[in-house]
């Protein structure tokens, strides 16, 4: 606390230079001049209060709130003397709200904190004074050596020192940082590779020069005694352990810089109720200063300024005629003040936290396979789920299980299917292999970078000693699911399998042969010979079928070539400048020429139901955008499979633009590519852009043009998004994810915008959107525990949004429009009244009913309808999701609708008061005590008791 302090009056700031020197093991210089610098600690945290900050800081949240903040004028008004009403009457409710509304914040808050100390808790083991030790995740250090097993999350940003294995290799999953579940390997450099055991760790003496934390998940710079390569990970699945030395902790590792500032969100509901709150509050103050201004004039006549009944003292003849008004002024102000609700609040606070169990208690919402359940972090925002426009969704592990299945090849010209693990040329039933097949076979089985693990119970030995090759304890690991499933396709060819670990090309009849696959964009204008148009309507079919796809080229090179070929690498990899230009002439120079061999069809199983969520949001008018990390080919592949984007959709492309100027033109281009009229006019020809009912359009953009379209270019790149009816992004950085996500919601139209991930590359636009789901999927919990719902698939996205959501904002907007409804039924008889008291600040009700009116007699009707109200059938609602629409953009809860229920108030108040009045007429009754009450027009300065209940229960009666 102590340092936050000091750094934000700027004694103390986090970062002095743009480096930082991590010391290895932390040994520190013990001569020279050496300044010890200070790291953050590697705490997670997601909650928004402390112990400390809790009171003074949900307090301030509360009184921002402006009927809050108005009751508590009012209360200290209150507490002065001479005011009508004790301060008891907005005191105790104004207490009550205040202590509900923190109860349950402070609830959900320790959920958060609960989270956290899951993670911040977690065993780890580091070493330290020539040992390993087993600490809490919280304790590591900047320069800790950090142990990590097989199957374990990366506790902070570690760069690789060495593995178990000899050649110093670990094999790593970045799921719960940029959702690739694929296998990565990385390398330790030779120097600390050896350093297999804690003594050698522990013996290391290195220092890493490395940039201070930055966002950037791609990007990391360091130098240090030897050359450590950069390596941020998140999950090892391959290596049995590795250890890594921390370089960022905390909250400044790249998976919590790409946390967005947490702020508190709120409702359009919420925006609404203050809109009206303010209308509410000039209407109080117009009629106290009307009433004041009417004391005055009807106390202009000597009569009424000093009756008989009520003679002034000196003082009060003497007083100072503008404090007079003031406080006059103040007395109307407080008589009149119910009519601002100051139990709405708490009400719908209720509503909420109590309408929210419904969502954990639905079955529907239930996943057997993995027993989890839907998950409500924060309840403030159900209604919120009836408004929804725009759906930004992260891709895989979201929309997709990312496991990939091989379906169809086309080999030669020939397609073929699997069909019982076996290829079958279309149209034929049984296995017909001929020479054609040999080579694609193997182009297959040794272009990759699959890596296998065994699980080895019996001894060392040769992994391949097993029988054919593979045993049941054999796992596949690859740089990419579509390489996985490949490879087990081929699995009866473990001699290939075999030969991948010892060369890229492979020996056959004395040549060298060059294998390569790509998507068919990379490969086919490099081909020269093979079945190449037949093969390029192969590749085409598969696409339609929702197939991801890949082709397959070999190149065979004679002796001297291979030998030229060596040596060009070699000079090109060993150059001191320019070595990477001079690496792509050679790669240019080794991949041309191309023979086609075929291409494969690989299916990325969709989730369980995803095309139909997608047509019911597109139903209900809600427009989806795909935001993924994923290359162009592959997004675009699985958006056709899932629905996204329509076979018969025009698909506009920004992609690969290289700068302002050809990014502008590009879109210009995408504009007017359909439906451009020209119209004529001098002296040139006028483009207007229209856009077609009858057509839709889809648009594929990448990270790198959406950059350079929103430099300069954002107002145009918005037209073109508007108009279109699916939006695919793809090699997204997780914060241009919450940037498309700002993007939206803060356009003039200001959409409703919900955001859907399952890793924390997608906590940035999880939290930047109105509302945040996180999917309970393979890729940690970090989107969960940051996520405003958490739900199991996505499949259950339709029934949240078109039932929970409507049934949430319908009943909250009826609780709304109710309250401020009933209380101007209930506040107006008192403006009326003074008309019949001559203004004298009387009061009409008891200080009773002014205090548990609003708390209980016509809150807990209207809180129990808005919890348990239907209007329409939960089935009816998603097999109609064009219902949906009648809800959206705030119908219920709009100016035109607000002015009706506020009429009706004053309506219905009106009845009460003079029909209550007409029916005691000039009668007299006999009270329970004895007295005789007199009618209200015979004596003005009074209010008889038996008339103010009879108000209060024919008011009652008609509002519950």
């Amino acid at each position: 606390m102590i340092r936050w302090i000091r750094q934000q009056l700027g004694f103390d700031p986090p970062h002095q230079s743009d480096t930082r020197t991590v010391y290895i093991a932390n040994k520190f210089p013990q001569h020279g001049h050496y300044i010890p610098q200070r790291f953050a600690d590697n705490r997670i945290i997601s909650s928004k209060y402390t112990i400390w900050n809790f009171i003074p800081k949900n307090l301030f949240e509360q009184f921002r709130r402006i009927a809050n903040f108005y009751f508590l004028i009012i209360f200290l008004v209150q507490v002065s003397p001479d005011t009508p009403t004790s301060p008891i009457t907005s005191g105790l409710p104004l207490f009550f709200v205040i202590t509900v509304t923190a109860i349950k914040q402070g609830y959900e808050d320790w959920l958060r904190h609960k989270a956290d100390n899951e993670v911040n808790g977690a065993p780890v083991f580091v070493v330290r004074s020539g040992s390993l030790v087993q600490t809490r995740s919280k304790n590591i250090r900047v320069g800790d050596i950090v142990r990590v097993a097989k199957d374990e999350t990366f506790p902070a940003d570690l760069v690789l020192l060495s593995s178990d294995r000899a050649e110093g290799t670990c094999h790593i999953t970045t799921a719960s940082l940029d959702g690739e579940t694929n296998l990565k390997t990385h390398y330790a450099v030779p120097e600390t590779a050896v350093s297999q055991s804690v003594s050698r760790l522990e013996s290391l003496q290195a220092v890493v020069e490395c940039q201070q934390p930055e966002a950037d998940l791609y990007r990391y710079h360091s130098q240090s005694d030897h050359r450590n390569p950069p390596h941020t990970v998140s999950l090892m699945l391959f290596s049995l352990y590795h250890a890594g030395v921390a370089v960022y902790t905390g909250m400044e590792s790249k998976m919590a810089l790409n946390y967005k500032c947490k702020s508190q969100k709120r409702s359009a509901v919420e925006k609404s109720m203050n809109t009206f709150l303010i209308i509410y509050l000039g209407i109080l103050l117009f009629e106290a200063i009307l009433s004041t201004i009417l004391k005055y004039a009807w106390q202009a006549e000597n009569k009424w300024d000093e009756p008989f009944y009520n003679q002034k003292t000196d003082q009060e003849r003497n007083s100072s005629q503008i404090l007079k008004f003031i406080s006059d002024f103040l007395a109307f102000l407080v008589l009149y003040n119910f009519i601002i609700p100051i139990s709405l609040y708490v009400t719908v606070e209720l509503q909420k936290f109590l309408g929210s169990f419904f969502i954990g208690w639905d079955l529907d919402l239930y996943h057997e396979e993995s027993d989890q359940k839907a998950q409500v972090n924060t309840s403030d925002l159900n209604e919120e789920l009836g408004q929804v426009e725009y759906v930004f969704t992260d891709k895989t592990g979201t929309l997709t299980e990312n496991e990939m299945q091989f379906r169809e090849c086309s080999i030669n010209g020939i397609k073929y299917q699997e069909i019982n693990g076996k290829l079958v040329p279309e149209g034929m039933t049984e296995d017909s292999p001929d020479g054609s097949e040999e080579l694609f076979l193997k182009a297959v089985s040794l272009c990759h970078t699959v890596q296998i693990s065994y699980d080895q119970t019996d001894g060392p030995g040769d992994p391949f000693s097993h029988a054919n090759g593979f045993s049941p304890q054999m796992e596949y690991y690859a740089s990419s699911p579509d390489e996985k499933a490949l490879v087990e396709a081929t699995k009866r060819s473990p001699q290939a399998l075999r030969e991948r670990y010892l060369m890229t090309f492979c020996l056959s009849l004395g040549e060298k042969v060059l294998f390569t696959k790509g998507a068919e964009s990379a490969v086919l204008p490099y081909t020269t010979s093979g079945e190449i148009d037949k093969t390029r309507v192969h590749v085409d079919e598969f696409a339609l079928k929702g197939l991801r796809t890949l082709v397959v080229a070999c190149r065979h090179f004679s002796a001297d070539e291979y030998q030229e070929v060596d040596r060009r690498l070699h000079e090109a990899r060993t150059a001191l400048q320019q070595r990477e230009e001079r690496l792509v002439e050679v790669f240019n120079f080794i991949e041309k020429d191309l023979e086609l061999l075929g291409a494969t069809g690989v299916e990325d199983k969709l989730q369980d139901k995803v095309q139909e969520t997608i047509e019911s949001l597109r139903l209900a008018g809600i427009k989806v955008w795909v935001l993924t990390g994923d290359k162009h080919e592959t997004a675009v592949s699985v958006s056709l499979s899932c629905g996204h984007f329509h076979r018969t959709m025009n698909i506009l492309e920004l992609v690969q633009q290289k700068s302002d100027r050809e990014c502008a033109e590009q879109l210009r281009r995408l504009a007017r590519r359909y439906n451009t009229l020209l119209v004529q006019g001098p002296p040139v020809q006028r483009v207007v852009t229209r856009w077609s009912s009858h057509s839709e359009h889809g648009l594929v953009v990448d990270g790198a043009s959406l950059s350079l379209a929103l430099r300069e270019h954002e107002k145009l790149f918005m037209e073109v998004c508007k108009n279109c009816s699916a939006v695919l992004c793809c090699r997204m950085a997780p914060l241009q994810k919450a940037k498309v996500v700002r993007l939206l919601k803060t356009s003039p139209e200001k959409p409703i915008t919900l955001a859907i991930g399952d890793g924390a590359n997608d906590v940035s636009m999880i939290q930047e959107a109105h509302v945040g789901i996180g999917i309970m999927g393979k890729e940690g919990r970090q989107a969960v525990r940051n996520s405003d719902y958490a739900i199991a698939r996505f499949k259950f996205l339709a029934k949240l949004l078109l039932v929970h959501g409507h049934f949430y904002y319908i009943r909250i907007a009826t609780l709304v429009q109710y309250f401020f409804y009933k209380n101007v039924c209930f506040i107006t008889p008192q403006f009326l009244y003074q008309f019949f008291c001559l203004f004298s600040q009387q009061t009409l009700y008891d200080s009773v009913y002014l205090t548990l009116y609003n708390i209980c007699f016509t809150s807990l009707p209207i809180l129990v309808y808005s919890l348990f109200e239907q209007l329409v059938h939960p089935h009816v609602l998603q097999s109609k999701p064009a219902l949906y629409r009648d809800i959206s953009k705030n119908s219920l809860l709009s100016f035109k609708t607000f002015l009706y229920w506020t009429f009706l108030g004053f309506c219905h108040a009106f009845v009460f008061f003079f029909g209550s009045y007409i029916l005691m007429g000039e009668d007299t009754t006999l009270m329970g005590n004895g007295q005789v009450s007199v009618s209200p027009a015979s004596l003005p300065s009074s209010l008889l008791f038996s008339y103010s209940r009879s108000c209060v229960s024919v008011a009652g009666l008609l509002l519950c």
